[in-house]
């Protein structure tokens, strides 16, 4: 097939113990998914509506690659997160069906252009300037689901320059991983190759030029890298 322009190239992760890579569709993120980050954020928790945005799947940054302080912001903020990667998909999903979905784990960050994000909520406005901007997801490799063990003590952390930033357990979280698979699946049709976003911890904060950064998913998945 001719296109009239070059064909697009597919984002891929790596995957941990296989020459094998991760092909990415669509990333998928869900806000306000720890009390204590949505305290500091001056919000309250409703757990019968998730808040869910998207990132672009090239918004990827591979593990050890450098980040481009991004443009039209002076307030960059890292967010940890476990990423769930989809091996098959679905719609209209119950909680107790999502977990059949699952492919594998890793840790990300959901940067954010923070000043941006909040002129957006100012005026009722969608985040997409704030969130779904170039290298705002960087991402470990995947571990398969048959050799991860996790459960609600697991911890997730980043440190920034070696000092840690923000730090908790599986959980904390308000929405498990079923109940956000199950809750998307009501929205779109999820399908292989989607990446789940799971939501931060408190301890959001700015990063500078020069940063580094390595995020951690307990016993499944860490992620290094270096602002630019």
């Amino acid at each position: 097939m001719k296109t009239v322009i070059p064909t697009l190239e597919t984002t891929t992760l790596p995957v941990i113990g296989s020459d094998e890579r991760f092909p990415v569709r669509r990333i998928f993120c869900i806000g306000r998914n720890y009390a204590d980050h949505a305290k500091e954020m001056g919000s309250t928790v409703d757990k019968a509506a998730p808040i869910f945005f998207c990132k672009p799947a090239d918004a990827v940054v591979s593990d050890g690659a450098d980040v481009p302080y991004p443009q039209a912001t002076d307030d960059l903020h890292h967010e940890v997160e476990m990423v769930v990667a989809l091996g098959s998909g679905g719609r209209d999903l119950k909680p107790e069906q999502s977990s059949a979905l699952i492919w594998g784990y890793g840790v990300g960050l959901d940067l954010t252009r923070r000043d941006l994000q909040a002129q957006a909520k100012a005026k009722g406005n969608p985040w997409d300037t704030g969130k779904a901007f170039d290298h705002s997801a960087p991402v470990s490799a995947l571990r398969a689901i048959a050799d991860v063990v996790m459960d609600a003590s697991t911890t997730l952390q980043l440190h920034v320059n070696g000092s840690r930033r923000q730090h908790t357990t599986l959980g904390e979280m308000v929405h498990s991983v079923p109940e956000i698979i199950a809750a998307l699946s009501a929205l779109f049709e999820l399908k292989a190759g989607d990446l789940i976003f799971t939501g931060t911890p408190a301890g959001v904060a700015a990063l500078q030029r020069g940063d580094t950064f390595h995020a951690e998913l307990q016993g499944v998945a860490e992620l290094s890298g270096r602002v630019v």
